[in-house]
């Protein structure tokens, strides 16, 4: 018999650990969007880990900014970052505050809530393709910039919450080269996943955009 996923909220300690510690860890977690029209629950299949200062494919390698801020802590909290002119794209904030690294959700399977993520993602032929790379996932729960720096650890209130779930065994989780990641970034295998989960997004590989003439 299955057992039920937790439905305890993660606390910031859970966070505030090494990204490469966390980001496996949170592979079937739940993520509850709390929205007007009820919630939307999300199971974490696929997840990319970034390392600040250790990690030239991390939007905080080369310090802080204005757009990276919510990366420099505390642990717990969601960086939203918007990207293509077009996409918005989630993380979870790891690691003690002033080291900045987060995990990138890059898919998920939307347990709860699916007739209301659907209303967002019109063009996902099926359930499987609601949150299947990381700009469906934000869009399937309506996430923008404006939930930027949200507390994912909040006791109550938050619109965005993790719970336990049901974390994957270790011998059912795969992990390899980051998607789309360029230059020294594109070697580290840093991007965990479900083994055959049907969720999870087709690897890419970096392909530079062409400059139009």
């Amino acid at each position: 018999m299955i057992a039920a996923p937790d439905r305890t909220p993660l606390t910031r300690d859970f966070f505030d650990r090494p990204v490469l510690d966390v980001a496996p860890d949170l592979l079937g977690r739940i993520l509850v969007r709390t929205t007007p029209d009820g919630p939307i629950e999300l199971r974490l299949t696929e997840v990319e880990a970034y390392d600040g200062p250790n990690d030239p494919g991390s939007h905080a390698y080369r310090g802080r900014t204005a757009r990276n801020g919510v990366m420099f802590g505390p642990p717990g909290h969601v960086y939203v970052y918007f990207t293509y002119g077009m996409w918005h794209c989630m993380n979870l904030v790891c690691g003690p505050g002033g080291r900045p690294s987060g995990v990138l959700l890059r898919a998920g399977e939307v347990t709860e809530g699916v007739d209301l993520a659907r209303k967002r993602r019109l063009s996902a032929r099926y359930d499987k393709e609601l949150a299947k790379g990381p700009a469906r996932l934000a869009t399937a729960l309506g996430v923008d910039r404006s939930f930027d720096g949200v507390d994912a650890c909040a006791p109550e209130g938050s619109p965005l919450t993790m719970l336990t779930g049901a974390p994957v065994p270790s011998d059912q989780v795969r992990n390899g080269p980051r998607t789309g990641v360029s230059g020294d970034g594109g070697v580290h295998p840093w991007r965990f996943w479900i083994a055959d989960d049907p969720t999870v997004s087709p690897y890419r590989a970096h392909a530079p955009r062409r400059r139009s003439t």
